[in-house]
């Protein structure tokens, strides 16, 4: 069975409605949609996001919906805080399964910084968990071993993005919280998009090997380096990234996963998304993948 290509809700935060985003990827060649967990400037119940997106997912024919930013802030220190995030997150997982039995979704432990305010924030390597206290990874690991104990229940799997600022933020960060939480349910969303904005990061092979027994869910993403040390955000065939090489390691493994396109960047990102999607399709289809 064909991997499901599933499109990031970065392509259509450009004003579309719910039904138009549904609508776009189902015509564009998507299998599914990542929406966010809450709508960015949107005032609304979780039940009616929720029953708004079902209602476009059942009049466009959508076949998967997953969801991702934000987890659980488990970063705060008010332990009655964090445990109000726990419930929250368990909360909407409950409600959204019922609408769309969940396979995975994409999941976040609260964003994590240098208290130093004088490091730039764009110094990723001073930041997330190189600066993360032994506390915070406590902190962690509790509130999720309860969360996917719930997901465990209800056949999700939860899969913690490699992103910069979280204390899952390089791959070896993730594989270790995964291995700490000790539950089936979690696992690793790679995306070596936002490993290479890292300082020495590892080759995609080795990024690959190192995390691909838990690994459930990939994002996929392109740039290309400056001499300053930024990056530009590209389209998926236009970066620094070898993609094709991506894409075929991840055969190699026998991944059988989601893989997600996402285009943070600005411009006309529904053109990006068909381009995207045939570059994808191309390279799945030469290496028989």
């Amino acid at each position: 069975m064909p991997l499901p290509i599933i499109m990031h809700i970065t392509y259509c935060e450009q004003g579309q409605s719910i039904d138009d985003v549904c609508y776009k990827a189902v015509n564009w060649g998507f299998d599914g949609v990542e929406f966010r967990r809450k709508r960015l400037s949107v005032e609304e119940t979780p039940e009616d996001y929720l029953d708004a997106i079902a209602g476009g997912v059942r009049k466009s024919g959508l076949k998967q919906v997953t969801f991702g930013y934000p987890g659980a802030d488990l970063m705060n220190e008010d332990e009655s805080f964090r445990e109000s995030e726990i419930e929250s997150l368990i909360k909407f997982l409950k409600m959204a399964n019922e609408r769309f039995k969940l396979t995975v979704c994409n999941t976040f432990a609260g964003t994590l910084v240098n208290p130093d305010k004088n490091i730039p924030a764009d110094e990723y390597n001073k930041h997330g968990s190189y600066a993360a206290t032994d506390e915070q990874w406590e902190w962690a690991v509790k509130g999720y071993k309860i969360i996917c104990g719930e997901a465990e229940k209800l056949g999700i799997h939860l899969a913690f993005e490699t992103h910069m600022c979280y204390i899952h933020d390089t791959p070896a960060a993730a594989k270790k919280l995964v291995d700490l939480i000790g539950s089936g349910s979690a696992g690793i969303n790679l995306d070596y998009g936002n490993t290479v904005y890292f300082m020495d990061p590892p080759t995609i092979r080795d990024t690959v090997n190192l995390i691909s027994g838990r690994l459930y869910y990939v994002h996929v993403k392109n740039s290309i380096g400056l001499k300053d040390g930024s990056r530009i955000p590209t389209c998926l065939g236009d970066g620094e990234i070898n993609i094709r090489q991506y894409i075929g390691l991840l055969k190699e493994i026998g991944y059988n996963g989601p893989i997600c396109l996402e285009a943070p960047r600005s411009g006309d990102r529904e053109w990006f998304a068909k381009k995207d999607i045939e570059y994808l399709k191309t390279i799945i289809k030469d290496i028989g993948f």
